[in-house]
């Protein structure tokens, strides 16, 4: 789409832009919006940039997005690969939102931009984001001690140095992932919460990192304790709604009802039913949402959403606080992102001279990703739903782009074979 604005005004400008959003929404097409219109992407409605006067256009991109689109092309004629979402921001304006490939393999049933993914252990964030806010309120603090905020969990050792921030940066003490596989087995959750004490330390509580999901899911429960509400019920009326996040829930039955949801699947494209193990656990993993939402989430993340997320309440989850060193053999990508560090519910990295936050995610058939840029406001996120995780290396092709480093071949995939066709994408993009 290249029309221009006219000189008749801003106001007639808006609402022509905002008449062909809601038209193209309808019709599965992404739009991009301007720092003059940041309101419609925080209010639920993305507006095009071409229809605005050229005084309020943004800069031009730095990310080639023709290239960026061919990559995610060649990504997608992958046997593994089914469905994916991308979404990009640059120095605060919503580039790119295209959906490819289908929601079931097989199906002809297009991912759009509006197709809902889970967001599996992307999730975190939200209850950083919801306890972080409390806090700001005065309602708790995230220093005080744990025990004292009356949640199922127990931990080894002397407990009681533990803190609630303790808790969402992972530093209470445990093996990494306890009992996950216990939970995967079916069994519940406060049950295992409650259990936890009679493991073994892993160190002394709050002094080292090692990750968790049942025990951080102990979040969900504080956000009730202190509000009285039901944890999804908070995260809809002080996150999904102020945000304009309308294709966001939590819980299983958020995924299912969604008019376009995008199923699980296993390698080779092998269809799978949805694991509810995760979503029994909503602050670690229960989160589902479009790749539209999700932009919208990064955003309010990257300072867009000032009056729902204040640059304090960013900054005490973004700020980190432990050293998260890569484990085992290290890629090309833990080589190249450097300083790994966690905060409150997000990772961060330097790469390349600037300084990232991100978190990734994978549950059964599913996988997500975002990382950003906080200080220049540019970022991007991605959904897709199989078990193939080749997807997040786009991250640093799309970052080499963004700051004009040499192209690297992040996705490191075989020659494509002649006998493959290209699989089509549905938007825009600018």
């Amino acid at each position: 789409m290249h029309g221009r604005g006219t000189n008749k005004g801003r106001t007639r400008s808006r609402r022509i832009a905002l008449g062909i959003t809601a038209a193209a929404a309808l019709a599965g097409v992404s739009l991009f919006a301007t720092a003059a219109e940041q309101e419609e992407v925080q209010g639920g409605r993305i507006a095009t940039s071409q229809l605005l006067p050229d005084a309020v256009r943004p800069p031009p991109p730095r990310v080639d997005y023709q290239r960026l689109n061919e990559r995610i092309a060649r990504l997608m004629q992958e046997p593994d690969m089914v469905g994916l979402a991308v979404g990009t921001i640059e120095r605060g304006h919503v580039r790119f939102l295209r959906g490819y490939g289908e929601t079931l393999s097989g199906s002809g049933d297009p991912v759009t931009p509006s197709t809902v993914f889970r967001w599996a252990s992307v999730s975190k964030g939200i209850a950083s984001a919801l306890v972080t806010k409390l806090a700001e309120d005065g309602r708790l603090s995230l220093e005080a001690p744990l025990m004292t905020m009356r949640t199922s969990l127990t931990l080894p050792g002397d407990a009681r140095r533990v803190t609630v921030a303790n808790l969402l940066a992972h530093q209470v003490g445990l093996v990494s992932n306890a009992w996950d596989k216990r939970l995967e087995a079916g069994e519940d959750p406060r049950h295992l919460r409650s259990t936890l004490g009679t493991l073994p330390p892993l160190c002394p509580p709050g002094t080292c990192y090692a990750y968790q999901n049942i025990a951080y899911d102990a979040a969900a429960e504080i956000v009730a304790g202190v509000t009285g509400q039901d944890y999804a019920a908070v995260a809809q009326a002080r996150l999904f709604t102020p945000l304009g996040m309308a294709d966001s829930s939590i819980g299983r039955a958020g995924l299912q009802a969604a008019p376009s949801w995008a199923r699980p699947h296993h390698l080779a494209k092998v269809p799978a039913t949805v694991n509810d193990s995760y979503y029994r656990i909503p602050a670690a993993g229960g989160v589902n949402s479009s790749i539209r939402d999700l932009v919208r989430w990064m955003n309010a993340q990257m300072g867009g959403a000032p009056t729902t997320l204040s640059p304090i309440a960013l900054d005490a989850m973004h700020r980190p606080r432990v050293p998260t060193p890569p484990r085992g053999r290290r890629g090309p990508m833990d080589r190249a992102l450097t300083n790994a560090s966690y905060g409150l519910g997000w990772r961060s990295f330097d790469y390349a001279g600037h300084h990232l936050v991100g978190h990734r995610g994978s549950v059964d058939g599913y996988g997500s990703l975002v990382l950003f840029d906080p200080a220049d406001k540019s970022g991007i996120a991605l959904l897709w739903n199989s078990n193939r995780h080749t997807a997040a290396r786009l991250q640093l092709e799309f970052f080499d782009m963004l700051y004009g480093l040499p192209a690297t071949d992040w996705l490191d995939l075989p020659a494509p074979s002649s006998q493959r066709s290209a699989v089509g994408a549905r938007g825009t993009h600018g």
